[in-house]
């Protein structure tokens, strides 16, 4: 109960900081699901959807009914998750590609509920962001042509699914590095990741 509402706690802590400090952004959004994941490695599934619903239980409180609950998406169940696979023994490619899904849906859901939440369409925002990648990528093949409205949409749901490959592997990676030292290793990585992992514990 104790290590529940400890790493719980954290979790929650995490997300605040997350959301209100003006820096450090990336170095939370690491540390996000990996208290509540070395919960449910450590006690089982059960605490770690317990640990879950206290942290937003809590934040319920502390931001109000819409921006608690945010969490879960996709920090909440993308912890849930990697736990669960990493109790189990689970292969990376399965709790690895599985959680790229979770992540990418987490995050499409995130910018629906804050668009609702400010009154105006976020996914604009990235949909830019896709248009400027298209236009660097015809400039340098030369090929002058003006992208598409839905060649732009690919390229935005691109960028998400590659920000989240990269930042799901750096969760396993991360958490293969720290949590021997707290006696709750993961398995091991497959053999062609190795080179990518191979690194001393902090």
């Amino acid at each position: 109960m104790m290590e529940t509402s400890y790493l719980a706690a954290a979790f929650a802590l995490i997300w605040l900081a997350l959301y209100y400090l003006p820096i450090g952004g990336a170095f939370f959004r690491l540390a996000l699901p990996l208290p509540l994941a070395l919960l449910q490695l450590r006690r089982g599934f059960k605490a770690g959807y317990e640990g879950l619903l206290l942290a937003v239980m809590l934040l319920v409180v502390l931001m109000g009914p819409v921006r608690g609950p945010l969490v879960l998406f996709p920090y909440g169940f993308l912890a849930l998750w990697l736990g669960w696979c990493w109790h189990k023994g689970c292969n990376w490619w399965f709790s690895w590609w599985i959680g790229v899904v979770i992540g990418s849906t987490g995050f499409l859901v995130r910018v629906l509920m804050l668009s609702l939440l400010v009154g105006e369409n976020l996914w604009v925002v990235i949909i830019r962001a896709g248009s400027g990648l298209l236009d660097r990528l015809f400039d340098f093949l030369n090929l002058g042509i003006t992208p598409e409205l839905n060649q732009v949409q690919l390229a935005a749901i691109g960028l998400v699914v590659v920000q989240e490959i990269i930042y799901v592997l750096v969760l396993h990676a991360l958490a293969f590095w720290l949590f021997p030292r707290l006696r709750s290793p993961i398995p091991d990585p497959p053999g062609i990741l190795q080179g990518l992992v191979a690194l001393d514990p902090l």
